[in-house]
């Protein structure tokens, strides 16, 4: 007999930058499967750092990514459990917003990456989360989402982000993804690298125009 408790949890995530009077965009990244938040996070440094606030969670389940049991990475959720291991994860996040208190001056970027991209989505839709801009990159929105439950993301600014060479996302699962995505976000943008499977802090400021 599978039973189920209730307990409480902590987890750490990691900051970039000062958040101050001259802070203009707040970031909330999600970074992919292995992942570490604190090297996640090194990839934004590119940003003017008086202006760019950086908040970067940290997936709850670890693992070693080597055979060798020295590099470990994380996962945000698996096919196991995901309803209840979703929720666990959404309330992680809202701790993190209310610990960072961000100010309603600032503009709110959430950008997520790979597996970041349905943490990132799901967050925005089952909290009822408004942000400024959502960027999706090389990532997979989550088929559960319909329109109804975003239409507080009407007007937000939204980046699909695709790479041409991407071995993880094929060609025929882009297409189809950007044209669900237009029919749910009317300024959705498709932006492209000649890379694969990888974030590309060249188009940062792309984003910000």
């Amino acid at each position: 007999m599978e039973k189920q408790v209730s307990y409480q949890h902590s987890n750490t995530y990691n900051t970039l930058n000062e958040l101050s009077s001259e802070t203009k965009y707040v970031w909330l990244v999600f970074h992919g499967l292995g992942y570490l938040s604190r090297y996640f996070i090194q990839h934004f440094k590119s940003l003017n750092p008086k202006e760019n606030y950086i908040v970067c969670p940290q997936a709850p389940s670890k693992f070693y990514a080597d055979k060798s049991y020295t590099k470990v990475g994380a996962c945000w959720l698996t096919k196991e459990n995901t309803k209840v291991e979703t929720e666990n994860v959404l309330n992680y996040i809202d701790a993190v917003i209310v610990e960072e208190k961000i100010p309603k001056t600032c503009e709110l970027i959430v950008l997520g990456f790979s597996q970041g991209v349905s943490i990132a989505a799901r967050w925005l839709a089952q909290r009822n989360q408004i942000c400024n801009r959502f960027i999706m990159i090389s990532g997979k929105f989550p088929s559960e989402i319909n329109i109804d439950q975003i239409q507080h993301l009407r007007e937000t600014k939204v980046f699909l982000t695709t790479g041409q060479n991407d071995p993880l996302i094929p060609s025929e699962l882009v297409e189809q993804q950007t044209e669900h995505l237009k029919r749910l976000f009317p300024y959705i943008k498709e932006m492209h690298h000649e890379g694969g499977h990888k974030i590309t802090p060249i188009l940062f400021n792309e984003y910000l125009k």
